[in-house]
């Protein structure tokens, strides 16, 4: 599974626009970001009247919308759904998970602090707190970064959660449609046939390799 890092704070500290700017630090070196915005009461993505709003009214559990350059669904629910699940569902060509909210969750968090909203963090590393974000002057046992340090705690992540982590990305495509494939397989399927091909003469480490196969008769 992705790493999954959970960016927790009282309401108003600020972290949404934390996110805002840590995301293209590390999209810049190279990681596939996902997020999960936690909202603790029932939200509605559809206006009433439109479409989608419609379908769903008719009875319909899952209703997608797609374009060329972006696909959306809504989709029913018993109960919630777990971050394990979400990122192995709807999350496998990323690197790596970040979330807002999610403060009872078991995975680690980077609290946003702003002793004006807050007289205190609201988590501890009990609760695998792993880092702050501050200006406020905090003593702490876990790592600190000010609000304008986004690099070193880009560095941070990277550096705990992501060093050593597989870069090889397999994607397969079915007839044209692309298949979901989840960490296990891709990295089975990057290391597998990598190491296959690197034995054959011609091997040049390239950054791309296209493989065609075709099953049955035409």
């Amino acid at each position: 599974m992705i790493p999954i890092i959970c960016f927790v704070g009282a309401s108003n500290v600020g972290k949404t626009t934390h996110l805002e700017r840590l995301i293209p630090e590390l999209r810049g070196r190279g990681y596939r970001v996902g997020v999960v915005k936690h909202d603790a009461h029932s939200f509605t993505m559809d206006r009433e009247g439109k479409d989608t709003w419609r379908l769903r009214q008719a009875g319909a559990d899952t209703v997608a919308i797609s374009s060329a350059e972006k696909v959306a669904m809504i989709r029913g629910t018993d109960a919630e759904m777990d971050l394990e699940m979400m990122a192995s569902r709807l999350f496998w060509n990323e690197d790596l998970l970040l979330t807002e909210g999610f403060k009872r969750s078991r995975f680690p968090k980077i609290e946003i602090f702003r002793a004006s909203v807050e007289k205190t963090p609201i988590c501890t590393p009990g609760d695998n707190l792993v880092g702050l974000v501050t200006d406020d002057p905090l003593q702490a046992d876990i790592p600190v970064f000010r609000f304008a340090e986004v690099t070193k705690l880009a560095d941070f992540i990277e550096e705990r959660y992501l060093k050593g982590r597989k870069r090889t990305k397999a994607t397969v495509h079915l007839d044209g449609k692309q298949l979901p494939v989840n960490d296990f397989v891709r990295e089975f399927l990057g290391a597998g046939i990598v190491g296959m091909l690197s034995t054959l003469r011609g091997w040049k480490s390239p950054r791309t390799i296209d493989i065609h196969l075709r099953t049955g008769d035409e």
